[in-house]
């Protein structure tokens, strides 16, 4: 085979891919891209099938988000120098109580944006296996006139696999907001893991 014919088929096959994945040919799709890409159209998916009960989204969301979220990473993570000091059982215990409160909470934040469409703009190494993937969100609508919406994620691939562990929104990232809020929480009840507990549930019950 020349290697014209070569180079004109490998081109056909790249155009191909591009077209396929929905991006320009020109930019590489890199693992954290194509992640974001694929599980977030999903998450968008099932908040947008009408089909589905009101339960069925909320049961199928929480199942996709658990297969994609590193839940426990982001959970000690956010409860910041409290986590050095918790007993094991009450780090255990709240990081149960922070995988239900996260669940309600995300689906919350993705279910406003139900009927728009993902593009992923590129995406930045942070430090090796940390990435951070920019996207927008647009409301494809005959005459909705908005703006799309920035909305990054963060992306860490050292465990394995590629896995989120935040995201922002118009530039706030909710795992550093989480923080603080936790903190303030837990500050003002000298450190109790139970009461910080306690008010998780209590947010997360407003979401069922």
């Amino acid at each position: 085979m020349s290697i014209l014919r070569r180079t004109a088929m490998l081109t056909s096959l790249s155009l191909c891919v591009c077209a396929i994945a929905g991006v320009s040919p020109a930019i590489a799709v890199t693992p954290a891209e194509a992640f974001v890409s694929e599980n977030i159209d999903k998450g968008l998916g099932i908040l947008n099938d009408k089909q589905l009960t009101q339960a069925q989204r909320k049961e199928q969301f929480a199942g996709l988000l658990l297969g994609v979220t590193d839940m426990r990473r982001i959970a000690l993570f956010v409860l910041g120098r409290y986590a050095q000091t918790s007993t094991e059982a009450d780090k255990e215990a709240y990081v149960a109580a922070f995988q239900h409160y996260a669940t309600a909470v995300y689906q919350s934040y993705l279910a406003k944006y139900a009927g728009q469409t993902l593009q992923v703009v590129h995406s930045s190494e942070r430090a090796p296996g940390d990435f951070v993937v920019v996207t927008k969100l647009m409301d494809t609508g005959e005459g909705s006139g908005q703006q799309p919406l920035e909305v990054d994620f963060r992306i860490r691939t050292d465990s394995g696999k590629p896995m989120l562990v935040d995201f922002s929104v118009a530039g706030i990232w909710l795992a550093l907001e989480e923080r603080d809020q936790f903190s303030a929480v837990l500050s003002q009840n000298n450190g109790s893991i139970p009461v910080l507990i306690s008010h998780l549930d209590k947010i997360a019950s407003q979401y069922d």
